[in-house]
């Protein structure tokens, strides 16, 4: 049987040698640990301010409709979470 340290030394030479890392985490996962959700209005609305300010939420901007009602707020809003 291998020992257990040998896979972690093994996984931290990877992750030193590694250009990048990527963490990947099921829905919930940052909730359970404490962490704001995003989708929820207080997630959302800390990491948009403006939109908190005009009392919108998160399903009142990312739809469909408002991609046919305001055009602008819509391309504004998914165009930040694109640079995030």
């Amino acid at each position: 049987m291998t020992d257990p340290c040998d896979a972690y030394l093994q996984a931290a030479e990877l992750i030193v040698a590694a250009d990048a890392l990527v963490i990947a985490a099921g829905a919930g996962l940052g909730v359970d640990s404490g962490l704001p959700d995003f989708r929820g209005n207080e997630g959302f609305w800390k990491a948009y301010p403006a939109l908190a300010k005009a009392q919108l939420n998160f399903t009142e901007v990312a739809s469909p409709r408002t991609f046919h009602q305001d055009p602008a707020l819509a391309w504004g809003f998914y165009g930040h979470r694109l640079a995030l």
